[in-house]
């Protein structure tokens, strides 16, 4: 079974993020404790994306202060809304039954608890930047032009390609899908123009390291 797994070409760039998915739905049915959570998440998916997909992770990087620079802009405008517009996610745009309600704040026990911080940050600046750019920048938009997607080299470019990626990405970000429509065109743009991997990863880690330390820093938790 683990041999046909790691030979299936869609599987080893699709299971982790399911991984990531199936655990961030089961934790909270089971009423799971967030440090506890975090530990799962990291260790659970962290191991599929060890056992079935880490060979196919390229950490090369062609361009530093391209890749840091476009981590940094999308996270400005990440948060930037809330900054100049404040109240602006309380629109039904952003509250509603599709796209959720926003994040559930973090209880405030967990928010000087440095093992959970740093167990969370890990997983926001790690975990998260390999699986997704794995999903969302390496296999779907070359599956979506040529099911033979590893005869499709990384970055192939095509509108529809493009903007179902797009818009499936700022989805799974729910009440934040308007910065997400936003952090999906500029990584996909990222990739269309480096053709790397790890470009796209440090890129992602970037933003998600600046909301990392907006977050505990700024006491900003409605992000987290």
């Amino acid at each position: 079974m683990l041999k046909w797994v790691t030979q299936s070409p869609s599987v080893r760039y699709v299971l982790p993020f399911a991984a990531f998915l199936a655990v961030s739905v089961l934790l909270p049915l089971l009423r799971v404790n967030p440090i506890a959570g975090e530990v799962i998440r990291l260790t659970v998916v962290g191991g599929v994306l060890l056992v079935v997909a880490f060979p196919l992770v390229d950490f090369r990087v062609t361009s530093w202060k391209g890749s840091v620079a476009v981590g940094v802009l999308v996270f400005l405008v990440w948060v930037g809304p809330d900054v100049l517009f404040p109240g602006y996610r309380d629109s039904a745009l952003f509250r509603n039954p599709i796209v959720g309600y926003g994040v559930v704040p973090l209880p405030d026990a967990v928010r000087s608890h440095v093992p959970f911080l740093v167990f969370r940050g890990l997983r926001a600046v790690v975990l998260v930047p390999i699986i997704e750019e794995l999903f969302w920048r390496a296999w779907l938009p070359r599956w979506i032009i040529r099911r033979d997607f590893t005869a499709v080299p990384l970055g192939t470019y095509t509108a529809t390609a493009f903007i179902l990626t797009v818009f499936l990405f700022a989805s799974e970000h729910g009440a934040h899908w308007d910065v997400g429509l936003a952090a999906g065109i500029a990584y996909n743009w990222w990739m269309i123009r480096t053709r790397g991997l790890g470009d796209c990863i440090l890129a992602h880690a970037v933003t998600n390291s600046c909301l990392a330390g907006y977050v505990v820093a700024g006491g900003q938790w409605q992000y987290w």
